[in-house]
Order: C-alpha cells, then structure tokens, then sequence
C-alpha cells in the first residue's frame, strides 16, 4: 500500500492529535527490490517522491531530505502478478541497467566471500552533504553545444511521427524519448568524463550512455516484436543514424 512506503499518520493520545510515522521513503537511497510489483498507486505515491523530493499525507507536504535517489529492481521473469510501470514513473529513472550472470571469476569471488568469514563492518566514505557537493562539481564540467545538441537529436530522433524521424523509428516505435533523456544523457556524460579523468565531455561519452538512457524511454510496437527488433537494435541504428559532431 502506498502507506508502507510513506508512512501513516499516528494518533498521539498525550496530545490528541496525529502525526506522521515515517515510512522508508524518508531516506538518502531508496532500493525499491522489483517494483513492477507495487500496484499502480503504489507506484503514484512513489513517483511524487522521486519528482518532487515530498510526500504529502492528509494533506501535509513533508520534504524529503537531500540528497535522495530511487534505486529499483524488476524481475524479467515472473510476470504474474505483477503491474507495467506507467511511462511518466519509467521517464524519472536516469538509467536502466541490464544486470546479467557474473562472469566465472566474479562468481567464484562472489561464493568464496559470502561463505568464508563474517565480513567486516561497512564503514562510510562520504556523507550527503558530500554528494551534493559532487553534484555540483559534475554540473561546472564543460561541454562544447554541439555536443549537447547530438544528445538532443539523438533523443529527438527517436520519437515516431515527429519532423525528422528516421523511417524504422515510424515503423518500430510507439513512444521516444522526452526531454529528460538529452539532460540525462548530458549529466551522465559529465560524470563519465570525470571518472575517466578528463575535464571535459566527448561524443564518445554520450555514445556509450545513449544506451542505459534510452533503453527504458523507447517503446515499441508490436510490428517491432514481430520482426524479432528490440530496444537494443534501435539504439545502435540511431547511433548509426544520428551523426555525431566532428571534433575541431
């Protein structure tokens, strides 16, 4: 219910009135272990806290504390049971990750750790308030316009009927990506080229983030299911398609 994850209010008999008991949504990182699970109101409660950071219950707004991130799971294989994510909660995800089998030395590092000794405590690297501090770190990396409006055109291009579309998009696809995917696609091209070192965004960070970013924004048809297509397949075809700015 939406109330296990915002919590209800409390009626306080010393002082005759109500509180609220918060739920595990009043948190830094919220794991939602396979989502598609929730019912849709469910899913509604959440998508206020994920869009604008508040819960509001009988009518109080409560904020929720920064920095706050969604991290969800969905099962790919028992459907019973379980409820699609409407598209508008889908679009505030700023990736969606295939997790696959580990390769045979991961496992096996995997297995030998979780089944030798007690592990030791988890201790903290950073606080919140140092997250937000990267946050605005990655926000001051540089990026050339004409590398923000590849992003743009790549997620433009993929919305069917529109001025521009590529044909196989009109023929595959039911629904493109929105805005959010090129601010996405730029914020996660910044934080890459931090992590690779650089100061500054290429083509190639955009391209290699084209595809968490668009994975779970492009809808396709039944035509597309048919012919055995994929999200995948398009991705790489717009990629192909869309050419990138040639570097100075």
């Amino acid at each position: 219910m939406p109330a296990d994850i915002t919590g209800t209010n409390v009626f306080n008999m010393g002082s005759s009135s109500f509180s609220l008991r918060r739920g595990p949504v009043f948190t830094d990182i919220l794991l939602a272990d396979e989502i598609n699970r929730t019912p849709p109101k469910t899913q509604a409660a959440l998508l206020e806290a994920m869009q604008e950071h508040q819960v509001t219950a009988a009518g109080v707004r409560h904020a929720l504390e920064e920095p706050f991130f969604v991290l969800a799971t969905q099962n790919p294989i028992e459907m019973e049971g379980t409820y699609p994510l409407p598209e508008a909660q889908l679009d505030r995800f700023m990736f969606n990750v295939v997790m696959d089998y580990l390769p045979e030395d991961d496992e096996v590092a995997v297995v030998t750790r979780t089944t030798s000794e007690t592990p030791a405590l988890i201790e903290a690297l950073f606080t919140g308030e140092d997250v937000l501090r990267f946050h605005d770190i990655v926000r001051k990396v540089p990026i050339a316009e004409e590398i923000v409006r590849y992003a743009v055109k790549l997620a433009a291009a993929s919305r069917p009927h529109q001025d521009g579309a590529p044909d196989f998009i009109n023929e595959w696809a039911s629904w493109g990506a929105g805005t959010r995917a090129g601010q996405f696609l730029v914020l996660g091209a910044k934080t890459r080229a931090l992590l690779k070192g650089r100061a500054h965004v290429s083509v190639d960070d955009i391209q290699t983030l084209a595809y968490p970013t668009l994975r779970h924004r492009i809808l396709l048809n039944y035509r597309a299911e048919a012919e055995g297509v994929n999200v995948e397949n398009v991705t790489k075809r717009l990629l192909d398609t869309i050419k990138p700015p040639i570097a100075s």
